[in-house]
């Protein structure tokens, strides 16, 4: 489907020089000469380049649909991650880099979708918020707790995250996966 350059949104994923983009950002600009344009920043999702590209509105661009499906995580071995296919059980291997930070929180047995172009996995989405125990946590200052302060506290994975001071090491949390932020206890 054609979109015009202006029509760019962030979480668009975009055709552009051969290559398959997601946009991150955009920002309108109307100078005082010549015409508008859209300043749009975006990653492309089979190397993770970056660039910046300016679209005007006579600009067209092909707005691609991905699609996605089920799968499970299985387990990493080395610098790959191994999925299955809920339906037909199949075992893909995918590189770790494809997730980034996210990685950290992937768990055994956990439900992810893949999202797919031309039948190739091109990106890894886990459930917004996860569970995760509280290995360390720094001890409350006397004092700190009359403010709304967060202490830095670990989590099993090794990410480190900003908790209330009433939760302790051992401590079962939700985080929210792509902010590394404290969601909640965990129920």
């Amino acid at each position: 489907m054609k979109i015009s350059g202006v029509d760019i949104r962030p979480g668009n994923i975009i055709e552009y020089e051969g290559g398959i983009w997601k946009v991150a950002k955009i920002q309108h600009t109307q100078p005082g000469k010549g015409g508008a344009y859209m300043q749009v920043e975006m990653k492309n999702l089979q190397d993770g380049r970056k660039t910046n590209v300016r679209f005007r509105s006579a600009d067209t661009v092909e707005k691609v649909r991905l699609d996605t499906k089920d799968f499970q995580y299985l387990y990493a071995e080395e610098d790959m991650l191994v999925f299955m296919d809920k339906d037909t059980y199949e075992q893909i291997m995918l590189p770790s880099d494809l997730l980034g930070d996210a990685a950290a929180f992937l768990q055994d047995g956990m439900e992810v979708m893949l999202e797919l172009w031309e039948e190739k996995p091109i990106s890894v989405q886990l459930p917004e918020q996860v569970e995760a125990t509280i290995v360390e946590a720094d001890a409350v200052v006397k004092g700190q707790t009359a403010s709304s302060s967060y202490k830095p506290a670990v989590l099993e994975n090794g990410v480190r995250v900003m908790v209330p001071p009433h939760i302790e090491s051992g401590t079962r949390i939700v985080v929210d996966v792509y902010d590394r932020t404290y969601v909640g206890k965990a129920g």
